[in-house]
């Protein structure tokens, strides 16, 4: 993250000291599995109703994608600043080594 002038944004905690970065996997796994429970149950509801069991699972999982696009958009939008924060730390250590290797210490 950075601010207008592209100088980085470190997150601040409530005691005053930078936050701590989301973790990705339980997002992640989140997400998946609600994607997942999305396409099954439309996928039985389709065969309730009596469609066949190809056409079912076909149109179950078409239908899944745009239900679960709304559905799931809080547990999406938490994983997308997860992994964004991940990218943003590993960038900041690795220009960190880059400075601590050149002898550049500020």
């Amino acid at each position: 993250m950075a601010d207008v002038n592209g100088t980085p944004v470190v997150p601040v905690g409530p005691t005053g000291e930078p936050a701590a970065r989301p973790k990705v996997w339980p997002w992640l796994l989140l997400y998946t599995g609600g994607r997942l429970a999305i396409a099954v149950v439309l996928v039985f509801v389709l065969w309730q109703v009596g469609l066949g069991s190809y056409a079912g699972l076909l149109f179950g999982v078409l239908l899944s994608m745009p239900v679960a696009y709304f559905a799931m958009r809080p547990v999406r939008e938490r994983l997308n600043e997860a992994i964004v924060a991940y990218q943003e730390e590993r960038r900041r250590s690795k220009q960190e080594l880059r400075d601590r290797l050149s002898g550049d210490e500020a």
